[in-house]
């Protein structure tokens, strides 16, 4: 027998079904309230709005669970890699070692962007925010595919793992082109024979006369915080991959939307906030004790800290914050930034005031501290969120591709604006 729940509204009541997630979330299906009643919801910023059914990514903010299609996060980080990740979370299951060597080999032959395109950077000024060139360029990307790129849902989907490998190499070759553009560098053509992460990190760095070493575990460590943002349920940037897909329009455009949503300070910039509040600290010769008492206060912000969706310990940052310890030790560096860092931390777990608020530290909070160790620049900082997220994006454009019941999305409004007047002319108003 069908669950179902009621709303009152006045003197009539309106039965709508429940539906039931397979971790036991329960959902209100009000999809026909305004026809049923003329009223309809109203939920500003969507917290309390199912928005989809997903298989990706499963969230227990309460409890502080991240699972992909089932598999919890810390599983994966300890025994799988970015790749092999994005193939679960794009595809529903990991993939048998023939499947995951093919798409490795698939991603290292897409690898490099058409000359055509190269003249595209030349059109920036030095000073371009490095999101606004990436944006661009994945939407050009789309004009050299047209047959991936046709905005004819079935044709798209014909050219879908040829279109998914595609993006996820090509969007870290325009990010280390963009980086190299803005430092008045040579572009550096990939190498074919490296790993993921490593080939990366040579498009970054090498130069003509020294090769890119990597003698203390960044591409490892590189990996891992690419993995550990892999998805993230629907979050900003995911929803509008969602909302622009519904449109009908292709993968190239929708993660295209996707970048510039994850852009804001509040979505993916939170982890270059982390560094400068660090880094002021610092400056200020502060070890982070002052600092935790002036938040304590409201006199500052304490930048890293709580989440919309955990009201417990980010599961990711766990994992980041023990990568972080062990690559600095590894290069030797004793970075200042992460002991205030360390101290915040033992504040938040100790502090009342901090624990009584579930303050605890979020993915971005430790995320920043890997890539300035790297020597990725702190406004490259939300490329590489984007670079990490793009398996996610593809799986949930793939979602709405697939689906034959797939609406576009036209979520509704109250109007609080004038009523309805007349026009005045010009010389009479």
């Amino acid at each position: 027998m069908e669950k179902t729940g009621t709303i009152r509204l006045g003197n009539e009541n309106f039965e709508f079904p429940i539906i039931e997630g397979t971790e036991g979330e329960k959902a209100l299906d009000t999809r026909t309230l305004r026809a049923k009643s003329g009223c309809i919801t109203f939920d500003e910023g969507y917290g309390n709005t199912g928005s989809c059914q997903s298989d990706i990514s499963f969230i227990d903010g309460e409890k502080g669970i991240l699972r992909h299609r089932g598999y919890p996060i810390e599983q994966l980080a300890e025994h799988s890699s970015f790749l092999e990740t994005a193939m679960l979370v794009i595809y529903g299951e990991l993939p048998h070692e023939e499947c995951l060597d093919a798409f490795r080999q698939h991603v290292r032959r897409n690898a490099s962007i058409h000359t055509g395109m190269h003249h595209h950077f030349d059109g920036f000024p030095s000073d371009a925010h490095p999101m606004a060139i990436l944006s661009a360029m994945l939407n050009s990307l789309g004009a050299y595919y047209p047959e991936m790129s046709s905005n004819n849902r079935d044709q798209d989907l014909a050219h879908f793992d040829e279109t998914a490998a595609l993006l996820i190499s090509k969007v870290r070759t325009i990010a280390a082109m963009t980086f190299r553009m803005k430092m008045g560098l040579p572009f550096e053509y990939p190498d074919h024979k490296r790993r993921y992460t490593e080939n990366f990190l040579h498009m970054m760095f090498s130069e003509p006369y020294g090769e890119y070493v990597d003698d203390h575990g960044a591409a490892e460590a590189l990996d891992l915080f690419l993995m550990l943002h892999a998805d993230h349920e629907q979050n900003c940037s995911t929803s509008t991959v969602r909302m622009v897909a519904s449109g009908g329009a292709n993968l190239f455009a929708s993660v295209s939307a996707g970048v510039c949503a994850l852009w804001g300070p509040s979505h993916g910039g939170a982890n270059m906030a982390v560094i400068k509040m660090l880094e002021e600290i610092h400056q200020d010769g502060d070890d982070g004790t002052r600092f935790i008492e002036a938040a304590k206060k409201g006199e500052a912000k304490l930048m890293g800290f709580g989440h919309r969706v955990y009201k417990n310990y980010d599961p990711r940052a766990k994992i980041l914050g023990k990568s972080a310890e062990n690559m600095l030790q590894s290069m030797g560096m004793q970075d200042p930034l992460l002991d205030i860092a360390k101290r915040l931390e033992q504040a938040a777990l100790e502090d009342d005031y901090f624990v009584s608020r579930k303050l605890y530290p979020n993915v971005d909070f430790y995320s920043g501290i890997i890539l300035k160790a790297i020597g990725i620049p702190v406004e490259m900082f939300t490329v590489m969120f984007a670079i990490g997220r793009m398996p996610g994006w593809i799986a949930n454009w793939k979602e709405i591709a697939e689906n034959p019941k797939s609406r576009i999305h036209r979520p509704r409004q109250i109007y609080t604006g004038e009523t309805q007047r007349d026009y005045v002319k010009l010389g009479d108003r």
